[in-house]
């Protein structure tokens, strides 16, 4: 188990204005909340925090990090708590072991590749601070280093998930050396039989590799030196995974393996690149179609460096990788240096834009010599506008930002979102529109008697949700207003001696609809359910397109231009009178594109009504007695009455004149309190008479309730009057309404 003390030391040794004394506070902190605590090696559980911490001081990270790599467990796993750490150790500090927390806390049940680069941009998106996904890393590569000590399922299970997720993480972000390692790691537990194989092999052949490896260093350093170029040369054999990845893709063998040894060249600038390019291909001969320039034309990922595969010692094929000191430490541990590389994606034309903002960065970093600012200010908007939820299941869907419930739903299935009922995030119970986070795990409650709601549309943020909602809502809307239409030609048609559906069995009924510029009778229904036609001219047009003998027989002595204008004018006496009325529900809400309810009466369940039909707009419903209904064309007035209750209550608006006392106004609350009454609006204006006149808005089921509640209010001691009220501006509104 390595000790504080060599942290510290190797963390001053590049590093002398570190804060050792705020590091020591942190370890002392961990050591006293993890004690007692024993890790499934037997070890002290410090151990693994003394791990991770050493690990983030070799990557050279900022003292805030290296603290939080001390505490980046002590939430979790202790009773500390992140107001404590931050009160301790500052927001900074807390802020990266909060976002370490909950990291770890996400499920990886899926294993689909789709769904790991979900869950990969999930974690990207949720490390604003790019030092929260670093720590993690450190965590993650001290846990995989003690994976043995694990059941053999759970190594299984983490191996794959720290290669499907942590390896290509720090792949993305350029940390190179710990990419190889947890990918080593990885494959030691997901395929053993074949780790072992290669691991087995390259020991066969250590010895003379290193022997090969130290005569090829010898060489070029010979040739650099001659050349006066400054350079360092490294040798290395490639990692057991990479071997693996390169025999399945090119069906090799072991024993076919070519250029399993790669050496890097770092020098000094550009030029001397180019120049020791050229020393080596004069030592070697190079393998045709294997040289690559990255210095000229840089990957997308930014990556820069020249390749080059030779005929080396003995024939043997071996790889050389000429860099400058920058490009190689942006290779080794530099941000996003390696994005999407040799990972068979394409870079897309968003990442594009990404990268040239953190090559920006990058640039920016170059002049700025405190990297503790640098990393503070590095912040990952790589996903931004998108989120990324799990499924109960374990599956992750990609939303945009601000996403609810109900496009989460949508995103599941067309029938899980049309049949939405509810939500639970996190097991808890929200309101549909409430956002969405990235790491939530959602649970759609359904119920097949639900539907989309037109007031969905004010909050859905996807396009397949809005889409679907409103391909519903048209849908619905047109089985209703062929509905309405047939009933509404039905029965003014009987106002006017008119069997309206034993007439279209003697005429043809796509000539009816051709009359008015439409297919087929359902949408000519539909046009009288919109009141986009007129039901006077269906009925005329029907009239005309009876055969002489069969208009006699239905009309005997009757016709549409013979009503009178007396007549018209008791039109709307009739209409209320008429029993065989438009059944209007209370299910139907104010905002159904086909009823509303006129705002100037506010009528309510139990007051007589009658409908007006509005142009385009459906069917308005007043109250019989409104006066802004005796101004309507007869007919366009239409017989309706009430059938059944809604759940939601019904506005209702009423006038209350009081003397102007003090504590009026608390009594008439407390009245409508002990009524079970909201009152949804209102004003209060005072007269110079000494009179008061109050103006409120209630919610109430029904006229029982609205007129008890006005019965109490006038009890009231200082109340002189109580009515019903109608909208200030109502005659002149509806004055519009009627001619429309």
């Amino acid at each position: 188990m390595i000790r504080i003390q060599e942290i510290l030391d190797k963390l001053v040794s590049f590093r002398a204005d570190a804060d050792i004394e705020s590091i020591r506070k942190a370890y002392v902190f961990a050591a006293a909340s993890h004690a007692g605590q024993v890790r499934l090696s037997g070890e002290p559980y410090m151990s693994h925090p003394l791990a991770v911490a050493n690990t983030l001081v070799e990557l050279r990270l900022d003292d805030s990090s290296i603290i939080a790599g001390f505490l980046h467990d002590t939430v979790e796993d202790t009773h500390a708590t992140l107001a404590r750490i931050s009160e301790e150790f500052g927001g900074e500090v807390a802020g990266i072991v909060d976002g370490v927390t909950k990291i770890s806390q996400i499920s990886f049940d899926s294993k689909e590749e789709q769904q790991a680069e979900n869950i990969r941009k999930m974690i990207l998106a949720m490390s604003e601070d790019i030092r929260v996904l670093i720590v993690k890393l450190a965590d993650r590569l001290h846990n995989m280093r003690t994976l043995e000590f694990q059941k053999p399922a759970k190594q299984l299970r983490i191996a794959q998930e720290t290669m499907d997720i942590y390896a290509s993480l720090a792949n993305r972000i350029g940390l190179h050396r710990i990419k190889m390692e947890l990918e080593d790691l990885s494959f030691k537990y997901i395929k053993p039989d074949v780790y072992d194989q290669i691991y087995g092999w390259l020991e066969r052949h250590r010895k003379t590799d290193v022997v090969y490896i130290q005569q090829v260093k010898h060489i070029i350093n010979t040739m650099l030196v001659e050349n006066d170029i400054r350079g360092l040369v490294k040798g290395r054999i490639k990692h057991i995974y990479s071997i693996y990845n390169k025999m399945t893709e090119q069906s090799l063998t072991l024993d076919e393996m070519h250029d399993i040894i790669a050496f890097r060249v770092i020098v000094q600038d550009v030029k001397d690149c180019y120049a020791t390019l050229g020393l080596v291909h004069a030592k070697w001969k190079p393998v045709p179609g294997r040289f690559k320039d990255y210095i000229s034309v840089p990957k997308g990922n930014m990556y820069q460096s020249l390749h080059t595969t030779v005929a080396g010692l003995k024939g043997e094929r071996m790889e050389v990788q000429i860099r400058t000191e920058e490009m190689d430490r942006l290779a080794e541990n530099g941000l996003a240096s390696h994005w999407l590389y040799k990972e068979g994606s394409r870079v897309q034309a968003k990442d594009i834009r990404q990268f040239n903002w953190l090559r920006e960065m990058l640039d920016w970093q170059k002049v700025e010599s405190d990297s503790k600012e640098f990393l503070r200010t590095l912040r990952f908007d790589l996903f931004k506008n998108e989120i990324y939820v799990f499924t109960p299941n374990g599956d992750v869907k990609v939303l945009p930002e601000n996403a609810t419930s109900v496009d989460f739903a949508f995103q599941v299935h067309s029938k899980v979102g049309e049949h939405c009922a509810g939500a639970k995030v996190n097991g808890k119970l929200v309101p549909l529109h409430t956002p969405l986070k990235s790491g939530d795990y959602v649970e759609i409650i359904t119920n097949q008697q639900r539907h989309p709601s037109r007031d969905w549309l004010k909050f859905v943020k996807t396009a397949k949700a809005r889409s679907r909602i409103q391909h519903y809502i048209r849908t619905e809307e047109r089985e209703r207003t062929i509905t309405l239409g047939k009933d509404i030609l039905e029965k003014q048609g009987r106002r006017y001696g008119i069997n309206f559906q034993k007439a279209l069995k003697d005429i043809d009924e796509q000539k009816l609809a051709a009359e008015f510029n439409l297919r087929t009778l359902d949408d000519l229904y539909s046009a009288v359910g919109y009141s986009h036609v007129q039901v006077q001219k269906v009925l005329k047009c029907v009239q005309a397109l009876l055969a002489p003998d069969k208009a006699a027989a239905l009309l005997p002595g009757v016709s549409l231009a013979a009503v009178s204008e007396t007549e018209q004018k008791n039109i709307g006496k009739q209409a209320e009178r008429n029993t065989d009325s438009i059944a209007i529900s209370g299910g139907g809400g104010v905002n159904d594109i086909l009823l509303r309810f006129a705002k100037c009466c506010s009528p309510v369940p139990g007051d007589h009504i009658i409908g007006y039909i509005s142009r385009g707009r459906g069917i308005t419903v007043h109250t019989a007695d409104c006066p802004t209904i005796l101004a309507a064309e007869p007919e366009r007035l239409l017989a309706v009455n009430w059938d059944g209750q809604r759940e939601a209550p019904f506005p209702a608006k009423i006038h209350i004149l009081s003397k102007n006392i003090k504590g009026t106004l608390y009594k008439v609350a407390g009245v409508l309190l002990e009524e079970d009454i909201n009152v949804d609006g209102g004003n209060i204006r005072s007269n110079l008479d000494g009179r008061s006149e109050i103006n409120l808005r209630l919610e109430v089921r029904d006229t029982v309730q609205l007129y008890q509640v006005m019965a109490k209010l006038r009890r009231l001691d200082n109340v002189l009057e109580v009515m019903r009220a109608l909208a200030p501006d109502a005659k002149s509104r509806h004055a519009q309404e009627l001619v429309e």
